[in-house]
C-alpha cells in the first residue's frame, strides 16, 4: 500500500492572490470553477486550486492572520518550503527576476555556490521556496 501526494496546501491572507503568483511563475491552470471572477471583482474566496504544467496542485486556503516567516531564524521559523530547479546559472537568473517582478522577496543569494547555487525567496505571504541550478528530481533530497 503506498499513499499519494494529492496536493500542497498553503496558508495565505489572500488566497486568490497568493494562487495567481503561483500560476504566473509555474505556468498551469485553475481548477474548474476557482478561476478569478469575469469582472475582476475580490471574491473573497476561501480555497483557490491550481495545477502546474507539472502536473502539481496547489491549493491556497484562506486564514484569518498569516505572520510572515523569518527564514532563517527568529519567532515565526518555516514548516515547510517548495523547491524548484532550472537547467543553468542563466536560466535561474531569469527566473529570480521574474518571480521577484511578480512579487516575490530574494531572502538569500547563493548564486555564487559553485557546489549548489540557489536563490531562496519569499512568496508574497511570506512562504519560502528555493530555485536551484540542476534538475535533479530523480537525487537525494537535500536538507536546507
Amino acid at each position: 500500500m503506498v499513499l499519494h501526494l494529492r496536493q500542497i496546501v498553503l496558508d495565505a491572507e489572500n488566497a486568490r492572490e497568493l494562487a495567481a503568483f503561483y500560476l504566473a511563475l509555474l505556468g498551469g491552470e485553475y481548477r474548474p470553477g476557482d478561476e478569478p471572477a469575469a469582472d475582476g471583482s475580490d471574491d473573497n474566496a476561501e480555497w483557490v486550486a491550481i495545477r502546474t504544467l507539472d502536473g502539481v496542485s496547489i491549493t491556497v486556503q484562506r486564514v484569518g492572520e498569516l505572520p510572515r516567516v523569518t527564514w532563517p531564524d527568529g519567532p515565526v521559523r518555516q514548516q515547510l518550503h517548495l523547491d524548484f530547479t532550472v537547467a543553468d546559472a542563466v536560466e535561474l537568473e531569469q527566473q529570480r527576476a521574474r518571480a521577484v517582478t511578480l512579487g516575490a522577496t530574494v531572502i538569500d543569494d547563493q548564486s555564487a555556490d559553485p557546489e549548489e547555487a540557489l536563490y531562496v525567496l519569499a512568496d508574497p505571504a511570506g512562504h519560502p521556496f528555493c530555485i536551484f541550478v540542476g534538475d535533479d528530481r530523480t537525487a537525494e533530497p537535500k536538507t536546507h
